[in-house]
């Protein structure tokens, strides 16, 4: 299974194994990584599961939808690698890919 690891705001890390086919939402909320809330359980609707891809990962996870670049403009402190995390599926090709949460998700 792919690593992921998801960096919360204060910078503590959590390092998880998510089957492939999964999004990255689910993985954070299947290993109660703080930070990825999920309201609206992976929907593109409500923003709370905002993540910063970092670096080379951004071509890996694939270009953000109409609806999820919706959603972001919305989102506080949404940056140019701003993507929803219910909106990237895990695949083999991202093992290693890490995502970090923006201020205020906790």
């Amino acid at each position: 299974m792919p690593k992921i690891t998801y960096i919360e705001h204060s910078g503590k890390s959590h390092v998880v194994e998510v089957p492939v086919g999964h999004s990255v939402m689910q993985g954070a909320i299947d290993n109660k990584v703080p930070g990825i809330d999920a309201d609206c359980g992976g929907q593109c609707a409500c923003g709370t599961c905002h993540v910063y891809v970092q670096g080379p990962w951004l071509d890996k996870v694939g270009t953000k939808g109409a609806q999820e670049a919706d959603m972001l403009e919305f989102a506080s402190a949404a940056e140019a690698n701003s993507r929803l995390s219910c909106q990237i599926e895990v695949t083999a090709a991202l093992d290693g890919l890490v995502v970090k949460m923006p201020e205020g998700q906790h």
